[in-house]
């Protein structure tokens, strides 16, 4: 359907094409992940999830920033900021372990959150969107533990 000049339907999938996780997938698949997101807006300084919580989701910045900061003794230190088209939370995908860290608004932001179950039944349903969002998580992780890799060897443990 057109609305003055503009595909309305494109307007709506277009916070997830702008997340590098669901980048391969087409309008059609994209489709079906928008039917599965769930939108949460938070303010600057709002606690999106503690260090310790379970791993139920996984979150995608669509606009604002959000921190990530680990407990050290009484103070926190902060491990990433991340911003638009990011994603974070992702091990909740793959596993139920709890938080490694807190994730915390650093501006007043709108996340897009997708729940473990949901992605297990995408799993079911339509294996073909959920095996590209695995290998779009996977190039994800291993991006995540060159970077890691790549820290510990500049600090002169590896």
């Amino acid at each position: 359907m057109r609305l003055f000049g503009r595909n309305a339907a494109n307007d709506v999938l277009h916070p997830l094409r702008q997340i590098r996780l669901f980048s391969s997938l087409n309008a059609r698949e994209l489709a079906v992940v928008q039917a599965l997101r769930h939108e949460r807006r938070y303010l600057a300084g709002e606690v999106v999830f503690d260090e310790g919580d379970d791993g139920e989701a996984i979150y995608a910045i669509v606009s604002g920033e959000v921190e990530i900061l680990q407990a050290d003794g009484e103070r926190q230190t902060r491990l990433a900021l991340l911003g638009p088209g990011e994603v974070f939370g992702e091990l909740a995908l793959l596993d139920q372990a709890p938080r490694a860290a807190q994730a915390r608004a650093h501006s007043d932001c709108l996340l897009v959150v997708f729940f473990r179950a949901d992605f297990m039944s995408l799993l079911e349903t339509h294996p073909k969107i959920a095996s590209k969002i695995a290998l779009a998580l996977a190039r994800h992780l291993g991006g995540r533990l060159r970077q890691a890799n790549a820290g510990v060897r500049q600090a002169g443990h590896l």
